[in-house]
């Protein structure tokens, strides 16, 4: 059986310190996926909040944050159980602006976590989507 994981990759018209700042900041992560307290930071505590109820909807650590090209962090919400993946985020400088990767590895495996996975999956194409509209509204 092979791992459950999740690939996305997006290109965005923004330089990568401007998409970097979206991946770590609050006040940016806020307008496109949920509100952690303090930035991201290597070997910090990640607590990503509910933007509207406050409420803790993932927790883990952020493993690394090299500015402005990789950013890994564990990610684990409450359908997972005691289950604990990884989320990894490579940032390339394209001509034009950045190609962003998204990884989402050691996700649960097996026919009972498939919609845990489909909710995952949709949900990173929802939050990235939403990061891409905010960073091409800053840049027009």
């Amino acid at each position: 059986m092979t791992d459950t994981n999740i690939r996305k990759t997006i290109f965005l018209e923004a330089d990568r310190a401007a998409v970097w700042e979206y991946l770590t900041q609050p006040e940016h992560l806020a307008k496109w996926f949920h509100a952690p307290k303090t930035a991201l930071a290597a070997g910090a505590k990640l607590e990503m909040f509910g933007t509207e109820s406050g409420d803790l909807l993932i927790w883990g650590e952020v493993r690394a944050a090299r500015k402005p090209e990789y950013l890994e962090y564990t990610f684990t919400v409450k359908p997972m159980g005691d289950a604990v993946s990884t989320v990894k985020w490579t940032l390339t400088e394209v001509p034009g602006g950045t190609k962003l990767a998204l990884e989402h590895d050691g996700l649960p495996q097996g026919e009972a976590a498939f919609g845990l996975t489909l909710a995952l999956d949709k949900g990173w194409d929802d939050h990235i989507g939403r990061m891409r509209a905010h960073i091409h509204e800053k840049a027009g």
